[in-house]
């Protein structure tokens, strides 16, 4: 039995979908020493399923109160996020937060306030609801023999691509179905433009390789512009659509990150992960492939990812950042080349993509594609460009991504 002194008081921010889940969650977890003392909300009005009392307007409420320990921030907003957290581990109180937006976009000043305060900051819940990704690549895989983390990590998209593909229901009404059952915002953006992969795929790369990157400096497509066209032609060749996000090494001295849909075969281990689920495939030069699998959407698969930062620093645990103190630190690079589908509907259009070399193309009246090869810094250039055009971008591979020294020879991811 835990000792009283060790209880997690808790101050929560947000009372979501996940907030509540974890809110419930803790109601069930008799092996977890903790009490949710206050719960910081913006709307006092909104029916809420418990007693008033819990509730306050004020943040202060929260962050001035002595025996509150343990901050939990859950809210939608990232800098208010930020604001919020950073005061928390400036009082020298520990916070659990789930805000990859805010994480990836604040994480050298993060690191810095956990060093100067002694506070910890834990946040295995920001990426990929109930897999422990964060936590693995951080203890486990805490040697540099990591090759990439490849994954589905947003359960929103491939709700709508699994709807897509088994059921033939077409884009915008999946989106809808999405939304009904409360995968997908009212705004879809974030998830179907891949901007939250991008975000999760920046914090692993922290955790996997020891860098930080700018979430700016990483081409990011999403599924927006996905048209029928696109899809038959995915399904005459063997393949399914799978937003991914990818993080390789390229050699011992830099690696890569992208968020684009990929022509998925049925060899690979994310064929098969459908709705809401994620994956993630940890490929490292001596152990091949490991494969993570789970919910990456919902209140209670990620609120049970909460609770496992909150048990984890009632245990004292804190990241370390091994990568970033034990190994020479790889370069983020987009000098890469990829081997792409792209959909256009004219010519002008397809004028801005410079390939390297084409493979196939068909012209038709209603439907123009090209497959080849393209510089990821030549896309990287025109990434605000491409949201504008009538395209769709998937790809296969990265074709040079295995001339690392040391790589074993394995199928491409």
């Amino acid at each position: 039995m835990t000792h009283q002194n060790n209880k997690q008081i808790i101050g929560l921010f947000g009372f979501g979908v996940v907030g509540e889940g974890l809110f419930h969650v803790l109601q069930h977890s008799h092996t977890t020493n903790a009490e949710v003392r206050k719960i910081c909300i913006l709307d006092p009005k909104k029916e809420r399923s418990i007693p008033k009392t819990h509730f306050t307007v004020n943040a202060d409420d929260i962050l001035n109160d002595p025996e509150i320990n343990l901050v939990v921030e859950l809210i939608s907003d990232s800098e208010e996020a930020f604001h919020i957290v950073s005061r928390a581990l400036q009082k020298g109180k520990s916070v659990v937060s789930g805000n990859k937006k805010m994480l990836a976009r604040h994480l050298p000043e993060l690191i810095e306030l956990q060093k100067e305060t002694g506070s910890a900051l834990l946040y295995d819940a920001s990426a990929c609801g109930s897999i422990p990704v964060i936590r693995n690549l951080e203890e486990y895989y805490d040697n540099d023999l990591l090759l990439s983390i490849t994954g589905i990590l947003n359960g929103s998209s491939n709700f709508v691509l699994s709807k897509v593909f088994n059921e033939n229901k077409s884009y915008p009404e999946s989106v809808k179905e999405a939304q009904r059952l409360g995968f997908a915002e009212a705004d879809p953006t974030l998830d179907m433009g891949g901007w939250d992969s991008l975000y999760k795929v920046v914090i692993l790369a922290l955790h996997g390789f020891g860098t930080i990157v700018n979430p700016d400096e990483v081409f990011i497509s999403g599924i927006s512009n996905l048209q029928a066209g696109d899809i038959r032609f995915a399904k005459e060749k063997g393949y399914r659509l799978k937003l991914v996000a990818q993080a390789t090494k390229i050699n011992g001295k830099s690696f890569n990150l992208m968020v684009m849909p990929k022509m998925v075969n049925e060899d690979e281990y994310i064929y098969n992960v459908e709705n809401e689920y994620n994956g993630v495939i940890i490929e490292g030069s001596f152990y091949e492939k490991q494969f993570m699998f789970g919910k990456g959407a919902g209140g209670h698969p990620t609120g049970s990812s909460v609770l496992s930062d909150i048990t984890a620093r009632m245990h004292g645990y804190r990241y370390e950042y091994k990568k970033r103190k034990y190994f020479s630190i790889p370069e983020h690079t987009n000098d890469v080349v990829v081997k792409v589908y792209l959909r256009f509907k004219n010519l002008l259009d397809f004028s801005h993509f410079e390939f390297e070399t084409i493979d196939e193309k068909l012209s038709s009246r209603n439907y123009n594609y090209v497959i080849g090869t393209i510089k990821l810094s030549n896309l990287i250039h025109i990434r605000k460009l491409i949201q504008t055009l009538d395209v769709f971008l998937a790809f296969f591979d990265i074709p040079e991504k295995r001339s690392g020294a040391g790589s074993p020879k394995s199928e491409a991811l």
